[in-house]
């Protein structure tokens, strides 16, 4: 089974107990002597609600091939595709804009995606200066090399 359906299922296991303990707590005892249309709407809208409001709170990170972290490995960068720069981009550290700046790639540079991402955040080898360096970079600055530049 898949690692994210796994955690779809624990997430509304988690859900489940705690809309019964919760149901224990804030309902009336008499509401749960026998099985009603009540109890069953309580139960699978708890546990619904719950466990939907669990599943953005603990993403699921699975290990790509490389051994990086990425949110979705189906959805990552083509690997040999070329990319350039659509203006001057920061190449970060790390994913984010709170992570240390390594390089700044100037606008029209070639550059080439590991295959990793996280959200937005691509993973990228560029030269820069004469120096090959991998780094992240913001995937909403990058445009397909065979796409005609912007006027």
């Amino acid at each position: 089974m898949q690692p994210d359906t796994l955690y779809r299922l624990a997430a509304y296991a988690a859900g489940l107990c705690l809309t019964l303990i919760l149901a224990a707590w804030l309902t009336p005892r008499r509401w749960w002597r026998r099985p009603t249309a009540r109890a069953l709407l309580l139960l699978a809208g708890g546990t619904w609600g719950l466990g939907s409001l669990m599943l953005p709170l603990f993403p699921v990170t699975v290990t790509a091939p490389g051994g990086s972290p990425s949110v979705n490995p189906a959805a990552a960068p083509v690997a040999s595709q070329a990319y350039r720069a659509h203006q001057d981009l920061n190449l970060r550290a790390g994913a984010g804009v709170n992570s240390a700046r390594i390089a700044t790639i100037p606008a029209g540079a070639a550059l080439t995606p590991t295959g990793v991402r996280d959200g937005d955040w691509w993973q990228v080898s560029v030269n820069v200066d004469g120096h090959a360096s991998v780094g992240w970079a913001s995937s909403l600055w990058l445009r397909r090399a065979a796409e005609a530049p912007a006027p």
